[in-house]
């Protein structure tokens, strides 16, 4: 096990302390229960001062005061009880009785990841509620579960992107007890969770870190304001700070794997890049507990190099978000799309994106205002994540509208299959499995009147450029939040339970077809027929099974000239049979055995998926 150098540690019946503050000349220990007592910290050579207090263990509260001034909760709480301005706690983290001693993670490449808040995700918001629909997630075939920030944020309401103690668990949610029930659980089912992390800022409400040391930079700009240390005067605390992270919560939670938040936003010139750092730290982990775990980026660079290791030149992620991929669907999918993404709107980028990955390689792209990207051709699909919704994709929205307040059904199963066939990693956003109607807004809870008021201008400001017919909702305000909250029971019936019966349908195919298990984009070929409808080819490993995937995305009908194959095609999966018609009414037949068949005419948006191989000649 590697030793923890940052925050508290719970020693038997003693707790250390360790506080990183390298310009302060004294540190000051303050408990305030189960007692309230002083003890003046050792300040170390490397800028830390520690302390080891007896008869102490979990549940003991306390500040810090650097230089015997002002007191401030701990930069490496792990739970704050009383929000981000109040006491720090001590958390024992032997004290858990895990039950996933057989959990060994799960392959990269098998996962079918689900995003989810954990405010909106149930009626009560919490972690423990989670549990009950867990099994309901893996009779879905969704086996990973991911989820958005859970770190200490200002109040009760919040994306979690504005935290500000990244080793802390939301106190709201249930805190760090009710987040290893979760996982343990989840393990149980059989489903990995990944956490949201923050690590480009910090958020502006309970952020008393530049009280201790200097934690940010003015040499980078970041959205959100001054950039975070990593290779300036006083660098090597935070860098430790920071990339001790991932293995904190890989150790202490038994999380499965990271998604970076805009990793693009975090800069760093130093000889050994910080991501190495965190790389370098990871293997030293997994191979002392034997348990895969998986580093998703954001980057909004179009590098190949994210996902190369370090040993040559990358920055050694597992995988990243294609940004890409999203928009060159949903321009398809939804023609007010095109307005959103200027850059985007023909189906051949589509068929790139299928094949090489990032769409804009190199090319010169409007909305930049030069030429962006690099070409990611021959990079394994398994190093990228798509998506037709996230919580961004929503939640920057005026409306806060789903795909499903945007695009008719037919047009909502199409594009759960533009991301299930695709030879990439799939990404559900909470409720799209059946459909989900209810907006998803952008929301806080802040207690300062002056950042609510920031906010909400900033929200307004930030809308304009869009030119929204309406101004958004207010974040502050509650029913901005519990309008975000889903209907889970919607699945049981009507037009939700046949969208899920899709997703159900389409995820087995995924899991069970050796043509979808084949990452090798040389298996792959993407085919325009028409503006507005393609084919997609996928073939096993072994090269004796093939999948033949004809997606029309226009309403007029589209012909597809079968290609001839030695054996007979058969149709496996067809949207616009009568089973996945809204309405219960035959659209079309399904079409089984086509040995008679050189073609077949789609009339209006649907895919067919078509088979070739050992069961075609049964």
């Amino acid at each position: 096990m590697i030793m923890q150098k940052i925050g508290v540690q719970c020693l038997g019946n003693r707790v250390k302390f360790t506080v990183w503050a390298p310009e302060k000349e004294r540190m000051q220990l303050q408990l305030t229960s189960p007692r309230k007592q002083a003890f003046e910290m050792i300040k170390q050579e490397d800028g830390y001062f520690e302390f080891v207090l007896d008869e102490a263990g979990a549940g003991f509260q306390y500040f810090f005061s650097p230089n015997g001034n002002n007191r401030f909760p701990d930069p490496a709480s792990q739970y704050q009880p009383e929000g981000v301005h109040g006491a720090s706690e001590v958390v024992d983290h032997s004290a858990f009785r895990w039950e996933d001693q057989d959990w060994k993670g799960l392959p990269f490449e098998d996962l079918i990841i689900y995003e989810l808040h954990v405010g909106t995700f149930t009626p009560e918001g919490t972690f423990e509620a989670i549990i009950p629909r867990l099994e309901k997630l893996a009779a879905t075939g969704i086996n990973a579960i991911e989820l958005m920030p859970v770190n200490e944020f200002p109040g009760n309401r919040n994306w979690g992107y504005d935290g500000v103690y990244p080793y802390a668990v939301h106190s709201a949610y249930g805190g760090p007890d009710k987040l290893k029930s979760l996982v343990n659980a989840a393990h149980k089912a059989g489903i990995a969770v990944i956490l949201d992390m923050v690590y480009n800022h910090l958020g502006p409400e309970g952020n008393y870190f530049g009280e201790f040391g200097p934690y940010f930079t003015d040499s980078y700009k970041t959205p959100w304001g001054r950039a975070i240390n990593l290779d300036g005067e006083y660098s090597d605390g935070v860098r430790e700070y920071f990339s001790e992270n991932p293995v904190f919560w890989y150790e202490k939670y038994h999380l499965d794997g990271l998604r970076l938040d805009a990793i693009h936003t975090i800069y760093d010139n130093s000889a050994k890049h910080f991501w190495e750092v965190v790389y370098q730290k990871l293997n030293r982990a997994r191979q002392q507990n034997g348990r895969s775990f998986h580093m998703i980026a954001e980057s909004d660079l179009n590098s190949p190099h994210v996902v190369k290791s370090p040993e040559v030149g990358g920055l050694g992620f597992t995988a990243q978000w294609l940004d890409d991929f999203h928009h060159a669907s949903y321009v398809l999918l939804d023609n007010q799309g095109r307005k959103r993404y200027e850059d985007f709107g023909q189906t051949s980028q589509l068929l790139k994106a299928y094949t090489d990955g990032f769409v804009h390689s190199g090319e010169y792209v409007k909305f930049r205002k030069r030429r962006h990207g690099a070409s990611s051709v021959g990079i394994s699909g398994t190093k990228f994540v798509v998506f037709n919704q996230n919580h961004d994709q929503i939640g920057n929205r005026v409306g806060g509208e789903r795909l499903s307040m945007l695009v008719d059904f037919e047009r909502q199963k199409l594009a759960a299959a533009v991301i299930m066939l695709s030879p990439y990693v799939p990404m559900l956003f909470m409720g799209e499995e059946y459909g989900e109607d209810a907006p998803f807004f952008y929301f806080v809870s802040h207690s300062d009147e002056e950042l609510i008021q920031l906010v909400v201008e900033g929200r307004k400001k930030e809308f304009e450029s869009f030119d929204w017919d309406s101004e958004p909702l207010n974040p502050q305000q509650e029913d901005t939040f519990n309008r975000s909250k889903i209907v889970w029971e919607k699945q049981a019936g009507g037009k939700y339970k046949i969208m899920h019966d899709w997703h159900k349908a389409l995820i087995t195919l995924r899991k069970t077809n050796p043509a979808l298990r084949n990452f090798d984009k040389n298996d792959i070929r993407a085919t325009l027929v028409n503006e507005g409808a393609f084919t997609l080819h996928r073939r096993s490993a072994d090269q004796k099974e093939e999948l033949l995937c004809l997606f029309s995305l226009t309403e007029q009908p589209t012909t597809f000239e079968l290609p001839a194959h030695q054996r007979a095609w058969t149709c496996i999966l067809n949207s616009r049979d009568e089973r996945w018609d809204e309405h219960s009414q035959s659209v079309e037949q399904h079409q089984k055995t086509l040995e008679r068949h050189n073609n077949i005419t789609c009339h209006g948006p649907g895919v067919y998926i078509l088979y070739a191989g050992r069961q075609s000649a049964d």
